[in-house]
């Protein structure tokens, strides 16, 4: 299937869609989009499941790493105060992987930002594809309308005045099987209605879902900031009671960090699938949603077909307008009823004046029909739904998939970063100098032992 203008599958989808896949018995899975599938699903969380691995992994390290400082170090000679050798080495490596996560934390402000300015497209596409089919479907009914009402007022009108004369009367019933068939013939173009997969209510879905989504990882990004700021303040500071609260806060963003990194795996690789081809997800969901059939109706009475979904998704010269028939006999009919009211006016109104009001009424309608059905020949071209489908796209497969790929960057460096940290802060608290209970007083204060004995010697001494 074509793609959209102006969208291309770019080499992060590529190369991601290229990954192997495995379900839970590691069977291959096709890197084929299908979420219903539970091969498909548990292929997707083993992916995320490598992340609850990672983390295992970096929680049993610094576990080992931290039991082998504190039962394997050589003791120190009581009272000495010289500092152990690599102390200078241990703090500044945790000074420098924490601003390797503040790094991190800037990059996933932007994957951040970049998401969330994807999914803003997606749903700025979907609205304005939604704003189309109800433009369709309220010229569709409008027009029906008035020509429902100029059959039952003014043509019933024009037939009574215009009885005295047979061919007369033969001719406003010729336009008003006309305008019969007009209104048959655009009542079916309103291929939308009724179906209950609504793009506005999807917008709005997943608007709030990413609302959500957005504040979540801004709350995440803030506390390891929080903490990364916090534990460097703590070592400059040489505040042990500090660096402890801090290091129990870095292993639990450690852990958030890893969560969230499996859920962006998961979701890229799922995206990479959708994004490499995604015109057959997008046809078969819609069919499942709206239950249509290869004919010109639905299995549930919609005028939705596999053609007319396929004119939108493709929009190319191998893909017949489906509303070229409809469209033709339309105009058709609109012609003739323009040309029989012509007719009438040149015949009719010389004889009988009061078939003017009638007459110039049903030329108005006429007029305004015509409008509407030249609108309707604009919307229901596949160009302005069709650049919808080619901007949802872009968003969720261009923006949207390069933030996830930017956050995943991020949980890897914080993860990083806060793992070193763990093993390097116990060890950087150890190195700081003894709590002296008097370090802190004023060399002035009376009740200071120190300056209480200089002001005992003093009055000795006079």
């Amino acid at each position: 299937m074509g793609a959209p203008p102006g969208y291309r599958p770019s080499a992060w989808v590529h190369l991601l869609h290229q990954l192997p896949r495995a379900d839970f018995q590691l069977r291959p899975v096709p890197s084929v989009f299908a979420p219903q599938e539970q091969e498909y699903q548990q292929a997707l969380l083993l992916v995320a499941a490598l992340a609850g691995l990672g983390l295992g992994l970096s929680l049993i390290f610094i576990a080992v790493y931290l039991i082998r400082f504190c039962c394997c170090r050589p003791p120190e000679p009581p009272g000495s105060k010289i500092p152990s050798p690599g102390g200078g080495c241990v703090t500044w490596s945790c000074i420098v992987a924490l601003l390797a996560g503040c790094t991190g934390i800037g990059i996933g402000f932007y994957g951040n930002s970049e998401t969330s300015d994807g999914v803003s497209q997606l749903s700025s596409a979907l609205l304005h594809a939604n704003h189309t089919l109800s433009t369709i479907d309220h010229l569709v009914l409008e027009t029906v309308e008035r020509l429902g009402e100029a059959v039952r007022t003014e043509l019933t009108t024009l037939e009574e005045v215009l009885e005295p004369r047979t061919e007369l009367v033969a001719a406003a019933r010729g336009a008003r099987r006309q305008a019969e068939a007009a209104a048959q013939q655009l009542q079916g173009l309103a291929f939308w209605q009724g179906v209950p997969l609504s793009p506005l209510q999807v917008a709005e879905n997943v608007s709030f879902v990413e609302e959500y989504r957005w504040l979540a990882y801004v709350l995440l990004l803030l506390l390891e900031l929080l903490v990364c700021l916090f534990t460097l303040l703590g070592l400059a500071k040489q505040s042990k009671w500090l660096v402890i609260v801090m290091t129990v806060m870095s292993l639990l963003v450690l852990v958030l960090s890893w969560g969230s990194m499996g859920l962006e795996a998961a979701t890229a690789v799922g995206l990479s699938d959708f994004c490499s081809n995604p015109d057959p997800y997008v046809l078969n969901l819609t069919q499942e949603e709206t239950g249509l059939s290869s004919g010109a109706e639905g299995t549930r009475g919609w005028r939705v077909s596999e053609d007319i979904l396929s004119y939108y998704l493709l929009c190319n010269r191998a893909v017949s307008n489906p509303f070229q028939q409809r469209l033709t006999l339309s105009q058709r009919a609109l012609a003739n009823i323009h040309s029989q009211l012509l007719g009438l006016e040149r015949e009719a109104v010389p004889q009988f004046p009061s078939a003017q009001k009638p007459l110039l009424s049903l030329e108005e309608t006429l007029n305004v029909t015509e409008g509407n059905f030249h609108q309707l020949v604009a919307l229901l071209h596949c160009r302005s739904l069709h650049k919808d489908y080619g901007a949802a796209l872009r968003g969720l497969c261009e923006d949207a998939l390069e933030g996830l790929l930017f956050l995943l960057l991020f949980s890897l460096l914080s993860a990083g970063a806060l793992a070193t940290a763990l093993c390097s802060l116990p060890r950087a608290w150890a190195l700081f100098p003894p709590s002296d209970d008097y370090d802190d007083t004023d060399d002035d204060d009376p009740f200071n032992p120190q300056e209480s004995k200089r002001f005992v010697q003093w009055q000795s001494s006079i």
